[in-house]
């Protein structure tokens, strides 16, 4: 096998390695970020909880008040109707009256604000509930992804670890100036960075590459560029006479 050949194959295998360590990267610092959006996602949900609670506290506190008013209030006309048979004069007698009728309007007044702030506490504790159950689907998927992540991103690390070697390898067996060039090549354009030449096309940019440049590359004595994309490119039928 020539040099040529030797040097194509190590390039191809540089390529490999490389494009599954880009890969493997990729899931590196997506996935984290994932959990993390999932995190935030249950945080906000927590943070508008609060928020309701809040109004609830408040409406609670509302409802509270106007319990108060009106039990003291019923208990004010209950003494008015025991002191009325005591009244000795008319005019004292429509004035109590009038004090319970306002009591009782008050009241009823109050009654219904209550009643609103009973709907609208209902309301709020069945967002509140709803919020709760999206909270707990969250967590039980943000738990099953973490127990799952840190053994992934293990795994994923060590085969990192293996193809950094095996990177290193193919690294050793091309010579500089064209490991410069690939690494520069593959730094500006998308995967791949080395393409074969087929009936004088480049699988690359699918492009017929110059006359002279084909049998320059037909020779197989240099590592060549397309003209056109700028891939580093081999004719096909070398590897296939090597298989």
């Amino acid at each position: 096998m020539s040099i040529y050949i030797e040097q194509i194959e190590q390039l191809v295998v540089l390529q490999k390695v490389d494009s599954e360590m880009i890969t493997l990267e990729r899931v590196l610092e997506d996935a984290p970020k994932q959990l993390r959006s999932l995190q935030e996602k249950q945080a906000y949900l927590k943070q508008q909880q609060g928020v309701i609670q809040e109004k609830v506290d408040v409406l609670l506190e509302q409802k509270g008040r106007i319990e108060s008013e009106i039990e003291n209030d019923t208990q004010k006309v209950k003494k008015s109707k025991n002191k009325l048979m005591m009244v000795e004069n008319t005019k004292e007698y429509h004035a109590m009256m009038r004090e319970m009728d306002n009591m009782e309007k008050q009241n009823r007044t109050r009654e219904e604000e209550r009643a609103n702030l009973v709907a609208d506490l209902s309301d709020l504790e069945g967002r509140k509930e709803t919020l709760q159950k999206d909270i707990d689907a969250l967590g039980e998927t943000i738990a099953a992804q973490q127990s799952t992540l840190d053994q992934e991103l293990a795994e994923k690390r060590t085969r990192l670890e293996v193809l950094d070697k095996e990177k290193k390898k193919a690294s050793e067996a091309v010579p500089a100036p064209i490991l410069t060039r690939y690494n520069f090549i593959r730094s500006r354009i998308p995967n791949p960075v080395i393409v074969p030449v087929s009936e004088g096309v480049c699988k690359g940019c699918n492009i017929v590459i110059p006359p002279q440049a084909f049998i320059d590359l037909q020779k197989g004595e240099q590592i060549l560029s397309c003209p056109n994309c700028l891939r580093i490119i081999f004719w096909e039928r070398h590897f296939a006479e090597t298989d």
